[in-house]
Order: C-alpha cells, then structure tokens, then sequence
C-alpha cells in the first residue's frame, strides 16, 4: 500500500487510531503576505492549462509548485521543497511512496 491508497481522513484515521482536531481561526493572527508579481503572472499563465491537461502532475507543476516555491521566496528560502522525493516511512503500514 502507498499514501495514496489512503484516498479519505476516515481511512486514515481507522488505520491509525487518530482523532482529529481542527481548531478555529489557526491562521487568525498570521497577517497576509501579498504575492508577487511573478506568482501572479506564472498563475494566470498556468492555471488554464492545468486544468485544461486536468491531471494531478498538472496541477502539481504548474499550479502547486509555483506557489510552494514563492513560501520558500518568501520565508527567505528557510522553508524546504523536495519535488519527486519518495518518503518511505514504514512501508509495512502503507507509509510511502
């Protein structure tokens, strides 16, 4: 099994006896950073072919990727991006891919 056969929360939750919290207003005294103009631009350019092609690795490189790398711009590059890297956890349990 691989991450992506835990395909909802309730599977994950069963196959390891999580309880979910999902506290109101996490994000509530973070203020907003605008994006750049590059981000701008890359996501109008990106997102109608994204979803033209309408697969995942679409979405991923041109949707996703643009915007993960402007978190790492904007945290002045102390924010990590592993694009590909496999994350073998514990494979008995379906913890990779």
């Amino acid at each position: 099994m691989a991450y992506s056969n835990f395909t909802t929360i309730a599977k994950v939750r069963k196959s390891f006896n999580l309880t979910v919290e999902e506290p109101l207003d996490l994000f509530a005294d973070i203020p907003e950073l605008p994006a750049s103009s590059y981000l701008q631009t890359t996501l109008n350019e990106n997102v109608s072919l994204a979803t033209a092609i309408n697969t995942e690795k679409a979405r991923a490189e041109l949707i996703i990727a643009p915007i993960l790398l402007e978190v790492r711009r904007q945290f002045n590059f102390q924010v990590g991006f592993f694009s590909g890297s496999e994350f073998n956890v514990d494979v008995a349990v379906g913890l990779n891919g």
